[in-house]
């Protein structure tokens, strides 16, 4: 990879911690906004890229501290150094290129418009730097007749048939409880970069890899999708049911509610023992998968009537012996005192000068061998634009210069 100033080791960390994760001598240029981006970036930075993060300076009289200070901010964009740059100015783009000379990826989730009106296109960026790997996430495609359209998560479920398999049946259109079209397009975009920097080891030359969140929303709808696909099937809400696999669903306990999956003839008859109702195994109306699932509601009903009677602690130890797969419902302050997720490491702690010790959600990655964690939580605004300028060979004076016109 390239090494060059820019890949220095991110604030806080030291470099031989970098050198040991994947990514290290890897420079990312963030360009990223909102989320989809910035989930791409975080894959990258968590495993080791030196990721330099570049935001316009603030607007006169508004201050952001607030939302960078937010848990969504700094989850987003630890491990990084945080520039800014106007990409505006001719001087602010001037440096933008030449830290783009020097990098290995460029990541950004601009309208597609944007990045040619402020030329940081990846033919812009190619022109400087044939080895670049370029990364882009748009709401609904690079062209095509909606490519000049804004994206939002919540649209994109919408267009992209989430929202129509979601919910109760009959309760109309439903959202998921997360932006999983933005995460999606991110982790996949980190995918394709990596795609891309493995490819260049073999050909030296780089590439525009781009994905967008219609794209992945229709990704995810997997199974669904290819339902249509194959069989013309338009799947509707199933409300907690499986679509398909009965029963497989929510089932209300004494105190609180758990999930069952026994969909299939073997496990539903060791459902059917455990809970002391053997003679459901050869019952005529449910003995096949296809039979089961035309009669979900009164399989359903026979099943909360027996739940009903314990705690959800009784029914997953019973199960677990059993060898049905079932689990409890947790609300996210008990899905973090679980012992399994404690045991998982999932909270990651990090420090900051304002905050102290704080947790974050870590990269659910394992790499054998190697530590995973937050090395260096999010930065403050700006925090490393000198250090990064003058690693590309800008004067003090010059930097000084390029505040006094508004350009960092």
């Amino acid at each position: 990879m390239n090494d060059v100033p820019i890949s220095a080791a991110t604030a806080g960390e030291s470099a031989a911690a970098a050198t040991r994760l994947p990514l290290s001598g890897v420079t990312v240029l963030d360009l990223t906004l909102a989320r989809a981006g910035p989930t791409c970036v975080r894959h990258l930075a968590d495993w080791g890229a030196s990721v330099v993060r570049i935001e316009p300076p603030e607007p006169p009289g508004e201050d952001l501290t607030g939302r960078r200070e937010g848990f969504d901010f700094q989850n987003l964009h630890r491990n990084k150094r945080m520039v800014r740059l106007n990409l505006k100015m001719p001087e602010g783009h001037a440096a933008f290129m030449r830290l783009a000379e020097r990098a290995d990826v460029v990541i950004e989730n601009m309208r597609a418009a944007v990045k040619h009106r402020l030329h940081v296109a990846y033919e812009d960026v190619r022109k400087v730097n044939p080895r670049i790997v370029y990364g882009s996430i748009s709401g609904f495609g690079q062209t095509g007749p909606y490519g000049k359209r804004a994206g939002v998560d919540q649209i994109v479920q919408g267009m992209g048939g989430l929202m129509s398999i979601t919910g109760l049946p009959g309760q109309g259109p439903v959202r998921v409880g997360l932006p999983i079209a933005d995460l999606t397009a991110g982790n996949l975009l980190a995918f394709a970069v990596t795609m891309a920097l493995f490819d260049r080891t073999r050909t030296g030359e780089g590439r525009w890899v781009h994905t967008s969140l219609l794209e992945s929303q229709i990704f995810m709808l997997d199974f669904q999708a290819a339902r249509w696909l194959m069989a013309k099937e338009v799947a509707k809400q199933a409300g907690n049911d499986h679509p398909t696999g009965i029963p497989t669903g929510v089932f209300p306990t004494s105190d609180g509610h758990i999930n069952i999956a026994a969909s299939s003839s073997r496990v539903f008859g060791r459902f059917c023992d455990a809970v002391g109702r053997p003679e459901w195994k050869d019952k005529p109306e449910w003995n096949t998968g296809a039979k089961r699932s035309e009669r979900r509601a009164a399989i359903n009903a026979a099943i909360t009537e027996i739940t009903r009677t314990r705690p959800s602690a009784h029914w997953v130890e019973l199960f677990e012996e059993a060898g049905v797969p079932c689990g409890p419902i947790y609300t996210i302050d008990q899905v973090f005192a679980d012992p399994q997720v404690r045991h998982l490491g999932m909270a990651a702690p990090a420090t900051s000068a304002k905050r102290g010790r704080f947790d974050l959600v870590n990269t659910p990655i394992n790499v054998e061998g190697l530590a995973r964690g937050v090395r260096s939580a999010t930065a403050d605004a700006g925090e490393h634009t000198d250090e990064v300028l003058a690693g590309i060979g800008y004067s003090a004076a010059e930097i000084a210069a390029m505040r006094a016109a508004g350009a960092i």
